[in-house]
């Protein structure tokens, strides 16, 4: 990886963090994406502890909210005209309804169309930097994931688990429709199922749903460097230089839901995706 530029978003702690740390420790330049300065200046911190001399900086922005999406992607694209690797990883899970200022449900909003709206912006760097990789951090859990067109945004009925599947879902279909679109370019585009992780996730939740997470977490769940295991596997393995559009899990290709599967809804997620994010 020396020489080569890699953004990952979600990168205050967690698999993120992980990531960027084995990353940074083959020689790649890290580029990434944070919501809070706080927490990223802390991250940079464990960073250059880990790995003495690496790369790194950070970038800030609410990837719940359209605008800063754009303006994250924009300032990304004009700050690395080649990028080599973009990991979208940044995610939530919460388990009650809430809007974003978009009127977005905010997991759909975090865990797909940031993902969708930060891609689309980046596309001209990892072309010029082809082969490139692109890799989306989804879930075991799209497999409980359904879409709705006409309440995509569960609006009318709303189950915490249904949206969180239905945001991992998303990535998948995401993931095999970018794939289609970017082939023959040397871009490839994969997705992953990570884990449990014990890390940040759930912690937005409110009690107790949040103990109940934690507890979950502590008695079940991977260390964020096993998380992130397929997540580097993906960005850097010769072994899957030529392969795309595929879904992946402990380093191996796995079966996704028949949903995952459709190809005509995920063209119609993306031209949704499309509309709510204003590009073409």
């Amino acid at each position: 990886m020396r020489g080569k530029v890699c953004v990952i978003t979600g990168a205050s702690a967690g698999i993120g963090l992980a990531a960027a740390e084995a990353i940074g420790a083959m020689g790649g330049r890290l580029v990434l994406v944070g919501r809070s300065p706080e927490r990223g200046e802390a991250a940079l911190a464990k960073l250059r502890a880990t790995v003495p001399g690496v790369d790194a900086q950070f970038h800030y922005a609410d990837l719940s909210v359209l605008a800063e999406m754009h303006r994250l992607g924009r300032e990304l694209a004009a700050a690395e005209p080649r990028v080599d690797v973009l990991i979208n990883n940044a995610g939530l899970m919460i388990f009650d309804r809430r809007e974003t200022p978009d009127t977005l449900e905010r997991m759909f909003a975090v865990n797909h169309m940031a993902y969708f709206v930060v891609t689309q912006h980046l596309l001209d760097s990892l072309r010029a930097a082809a082969p490139a990789r692109i890799v989306n951090v989804a879930s075991v859990a799209h497999r409980r994931g359904t879409l709705d067109f006409d309440d995509l945004q569960l609006t009318r009925s709303f189950d915490g688990r249904n949206a969180y599947g239905r945001s991992k879902l998303a990535n998948i279909l995401f993931t095999r429709e970018l794939a289609r679109r970017l082939a023959g370019t040397g871009i490839t585009a994969n997705c992953l199922h990570p884990g449990f992780i014990n890390s940040h996730i759930g912690e937005d939740n409110r009690w107790p749903l949040k103990l109940i997470v934690r507890l979950v977490k502590w008695v079940g769940g991977k260390t964020p460097q096993q998380g992130a295991e397929t997540i580097v596997h993906l960005a850097t393995s010769p072994a899957v230089a030529g392969v795309t559009g595929k879904y992946f899990v402990d380093k191996a290709e796995a079966e996704i839901s028949l949903a995952a599967q459709d190809d005509a809804t995920a063209r119609r997620l993306w031209e949704e995706s499309e509309r709510i994010a204003d590009v073409e």
